[in-house]
């Protein structure tokens, strides 16, 4: 959905200017959001910790409906979509400071490290040059953590709608410019400037940025570090399916996690990997025989807290056993499935709330 038709997320609660803005994440709530809220309205709480933040939607949605959220996020990307729309109240980017962002200083000696290391993989040349500029010019001259966010989410935004699939999964910038008849795809979008895309999506995002009157926060901690206390705690960690196999956020999107940890990118790749992803890091999150373990310590954690947890009954753990495991330690687990058709997959499953 292109940003103008973007439709507003909960309007009548904090005005219509209010949208949530356009993501194109794999894993992202987005869909399931009014369902996911219809469930937490049954229920008293007045805090919320979000352990797997992501896209930021669903602490979006708790800081509309007046909640004080620490949003929290082991990724350094996603962990700056979290202080540009949960953290910050007020801060938005001028259109003077967009057009700074978006300047070639010819006073500034820019690196090239996009442009040297990425040729041919997933953007064409110009387009690498234009990254090494924008992320310099944020860094080094906007000097606001959530004015850098708010750029860094637009940045995000525009690589993801250039990328086929929205991911960096393979070196395939062949797809967008081999001139062949296509029957999938958005040739219009992918060849729309990466300019055009990030002030669209600075739009977006200031759009976004309200204000709840509650001191929220965004964290960048590994689960089992997070801060207790919070009156409901929401678990949304990465899907492990039936055959076993995890998914991998990082490596999905090493390249934005790349651009986040700019001077220290060229130590961290894989350059035995055609894609250049970063060197792979593993995760009791995205293995089969480690995640109900994980599962346990976290909820031990925050045992004195509501537990929400949001997963698939298709997966593993299975249903069962996440309850089996919340009974450990809560007495009462109330469970909400939402039949749901997943895209490139034939299988019917539910989308589970598990609610302790």
């Amino acid at each position: 959905m292109s940003p103008s038709k973007q439709l507003p997320l909960f309007p009548q609660e904090i005005g219509a200017q209010t949208i949530f803005p356009s993501t194109r994440f794999q894993g992202s709530k987005r869909k399931h959001i009014e369902w996911i809220r219809e469930n937490m309205t049954r229920h008293e709480f007045d805090s919320v910790l979000d352990v797997f933040g992501g896209t930021g939607i669903v602490s979006y949605l708790f800081k509309m409906m007046g909640k004080e959220v620490t949003y929290n996020d082991m990724l350094t990307f996603n962990w700056q979509i979290g202080l540009a729309l949960i953290e910050n109240a007020e801060v938005t980017l001028s259109p003077e400071e967009v057009d700074d962002i978006l300047t070639h200083h010819n006073t500034v000696d820019y690196p090239d490290f996009i442009s040297r290391t990425f040729g041919d993989i997933y953007f064409t040349d110009e387009e690498n040059y234009w990254l090494d500029v924008v992320i310099h010019n944020i860094n080094g001259l906007i000097d606001n953590r959530y004015k850098q966010a708010l750029a860094y989410f637009a940045l995000f935004q525009a690589c993801i709608i250039k990328r086929p699939y929205n991911l960096f999964h393979r070196a395939n910038l062949y797809m967008r410019t081999a001139d062949v008849s296509r029957s999938f795809g958005n040739r219009i979008t992918w060849d729309t400037p990466f300019e055009s895309h990030f002030r669209a999506f600075v739009d977006e995002a200031n759009r976004a940025v309200f204000d709840n009157q509650r001191d929220n926060r965004a964290l960048n901690l590994d689960a089992f570090e997070t801060p207790v206390g919070a009156d409901l705690v929401y678990l949304d960690p990465p899907y492990v399916n039936a055959q076993k196999v995890g998914v991998d956020y990082r490596d999905f999107y090493h390249f934005l996690e790349g651009i986040t940890h700019y001077d220290e990118w060229p130590q961290m790749i894989d350059y035995k990997s055609k894609h250049k992803r970063l060197l792979p890091v593993p995760s009791v999150w995205t293995n089969a025989a480690t995640i109900l373990d994980a599962f346990d310590t976290v909820v031990a954690r925050h045992r004195d807290s509501m537990i929400v947890i949001s997963y698939r009954d298709d997966g593993i753990p299975s249903q069962a056993q996440l309850i089996d495991m919340l009974k450990t330690y809560k007495s009462q687990v109330v469970t909400a499935m939402l039949p749901q058709k997943y895209v490139l997959s034939k299988r019917h499953s539910h989308e589970l709330l598990l609610i302790a």
